[in-house]
């Protein structure tokens, strides 16, 4: 990865090793000429140095005074954690009445794979019930909530739209504010937060997968997003709900952030983490990000590819992906392991496109629920480049930059 200057930067172990490694090559013919544009940088800011980092879970004299007497709910996954210790065990010895836990997708321990549907259960750890907000429910129902006083979430996001963990967010919001409840976010940095970047949603493709209008990359912890649903009133009618945020000590948006573990199954590193907002794109075509395989958002590759690409992969079901596209198929393509480029780019979509075999078939119906728009698929397919292609972004993009100004909880140097 590339080293950064910031403020306070964050050196923290990373990551579980991931699963079983594809076969795979790596032809000596052919040269990697595929172009890579740095399209944005991190902010090099020289500042005093900034107070020790910490979360929003681990500051205690905050929000545990809210808890009290209350019959409290988790949302929250293997991510939220004090220290190694998984919050809702924390909270149990500190005497905190949780009474269930919500789990959004991958499930409350984070162990299942991309769109596997999550069942109810018990954590056996602390007997309590599981319930699942990835799958039939997305949003607690009544019935769930019952029992509940507060909702406390705490799940590490990565700064894209699509990541679905701040479409769980959303619902839970929505219920909360249909069933008056209250909602405390336990904030924790954004790894993509240092930039905002992309097309703005278009209302007609709200999915699960982009609620709401906002960039690809859209620049704010899911504090401060938490706080732009309530006070746009995205929320179903109009609703707003009871919102507290414990924001994170010590962080401002030019922190670079190393997260201590995966927040999802296929993204192992930082690295992949820094790719993930461009490469998901082709989630929406025929080529394959590398699910499957040991690096998942590090490689891409199709077999609608010339092979004399610089690289080759074989993607094989396992833990993190039991189905992954192209599933056994030789992709053609390249690794992007020691691509030093961060930021969103569409430099690699061109490309892939440009370079298919079967073009009639590289885009999948999914692109345009992922990209938030019709317009780019029309715009590769008719060669415009990536400046004229990131000019129609405007100027819907700057007014989101305008309004994310008003939600902000930390210093930000865009």
């Amino acid at each position: 990865m590339s080293s950064f200057l910031s403020v306070g930067l964050i050196s923290l172990s990373v990551f579980l090793a991931d699963c079983t490694r594809p076969s795979q090559s790596a032809p000596a013919a052919a040269p990697d000429t595929t172009l890579r544009q740095t399209v944005a940088s991190p902010p090099q800011v020289l500042l005093p140095a900034a107070a020790p980092l910490q979360v929003g879970a681990a500051q205690f004299d905050k929000y545990l005074p809210l808890l009290r007497g209350k019959r409290v709910g988790l949302v929250v996954n293997q991510t939220a954690r004090v220290g190694a210790a998984f919050l809702v065990d924390t909270l149990l010895t500190k005497g905190v009445a949780v009474k269930v836990i919500f789990g959004p997708e991958h499930g409350f321990r984070g162990e299942a794979a991309d769109g596997a549907t999550i069942k109810d259960g018990k954590d056996a750890r602390s007997g309590l019930p599981a319930l699942s907000l990835y799958g039939a429910t997305k949003k607690p129902t009544p019935e769930m909530l019952r029992d509940v006083d507060v909702l406390v979430f705490d799940i590490q996001d990565v700064g894209a739209r699509f990541y679905t963990f701040i479409s769980t967010m959303h619902y839970v919001m929505e219920a909360a504010a249909e069933q008056n409840k209250e909602v405390i976010i336990l904030d924790r940095p954004n790894p993509n937060g240092w930039y905002v970047d992309g097309p703005v949603l278009e209302p007609k493709y709200k999915t699960f997968v982009g609620m709401h209008p906002i960039p690809v990359v859209h620049g704010l912890t899911v504090g401060e997003l938490a706080q732009m649903i309530n006070g746009e009133k995205w929320l179903a009618g109009g609703r707003q709900c009871r919102l507290t945020v414990i924001p994170v000590a010590g962080y401002t948006h030019a922190t670079r952030y190393a997260l201590p573990v995966r927040p999802s199954p296929n993204l192992p590193t930082p690295h992949s983490v820094d790719l993930y907002p461009s490469l998901c794109l082709f989630e929406g075509t025929d080529v394959s990000v590398g699910r499957g395989t040991d690096r998942p958002f590090e490689l891409i590759g199709a077999p609608t590819q010339p092979a004399s690409r610089p690289f080759s992969f074989v993607p094989r079901p396992n833990p993190g992906s039991t189905t992954p596209p192209q599933n056994g198929q030789r992709c053609y393509g390249q690794t992007l392991e020691d691509v030093g480029e961060i930021g969103f780019t569409l430099s690699y979509l061109i490309d892939y496109y440009n370079q298919s075999t079967d073009k009639a078939h590289f885009f999948t119906s999914g692109f345009e629920r992922l990209m938030g728009t019709a317009d780019t698929r029309r715009q590769i397919i008719a060669g415009q480049s990536e400046a004229d292609i990131r000019a129609s972004w405007e100027p819907a993009l700057g007014q989101y930059k305008a309004l994310r100004k008003k939600y902000l909880l930390y210093p930000d140097f865009n």
